[in-house]
């Protein structure tokens, strides 16, 4: 598994238009497939009055659970550009859906292989994209005094802080990129000359904006 990937930045749409059709794309940010599949629903009937509701859903860390749907377009020519935008784009944990109001104009397969895609970039042009990445979860108890300084220097080592919490003393919980943890034990005891020693407490997904 990677130990980081891009998602987008937020929820979104944008719309084109080719000849007198309406394509609007809804971007969405989601974790499963049933909540992928959730928004698709939702669509349908928010926008009853469209022709078709088109979609395509990339999922995990690894991009490893990919479905579309062309939606009673001609095979091939909705769902499939769609996913082809998003694999390309290499983003994960999102859904595209794409809804149509037919303008009169017949498109062909070409032209609406176009216009999906087409649609697709816009909206994620619209969202943006985040970076994901795993980090290992440490645990850190120090004075009250050190906890200020000790805190500025882990940021500017890309250390993240995930919480603190404030007692007797102060407990830092910091995220550490995955495979950094043999150099950040050595790191923390020369921060705090040895005082204070990191305990590992688990791992989690972090985001940050690259785009």
């Amino acid at each position: 598994m990677p130990d980081s990937y891009l998602t987008v930045a937020r929820d979104g749409s944008a719309e084109i238009e080719v000849k007198r059709s309406r394509f609007l794309c809804t971007v969405e940010r989601v974790t499963d497939e049933s909540a992928a599949r959730a928004v698709v629903d939702r669509l349908r009937k928010e926008h009853w009055d469209a022709r078709h509701h088109c979609s395509a859903f990339v999922l995990g860390p690894a991009a490893d659970v990919q479905r579309s749907s062309d939606d009673g377009e001609p095979a091939g020519t909705a769902g499939a550009p769609m996913l082809d935008v998003l694999r390309g784009r290499e983003v994960s944990d999102v859904v595209v859906v794409v809804t149509r109001w037919f303008g009169g104009v017949l498109l062909g397969a070409g032209g609406l292989v176009r216009a999906y895609g087409d649609a697709v970039r816009a909206g994620l042009d619209s969202v943006g994209t985040l970076q994901r990445a795993l980090v290992v979860e440490h645990s850190l108890v120090v004075e009250h005094a050190a906890a200020g300084r000790l805190e500025t220097e882990l940021r500017a080592r890309g250390i993240t802080v995930l919480d603190v919490a404030y007692g007797a003393s102060v407990t830092l919980l910091l995220g550490v990129p995955a495979g950094s943890s043999d150099a950040f034990v050595p790191l923390v005891a020369e921060l705090t000359g040895g005082a204070s020693e990191p305990v590992e407490v688990g791992s989690r997904w972090v985001d940050s904006l690259v785009e």
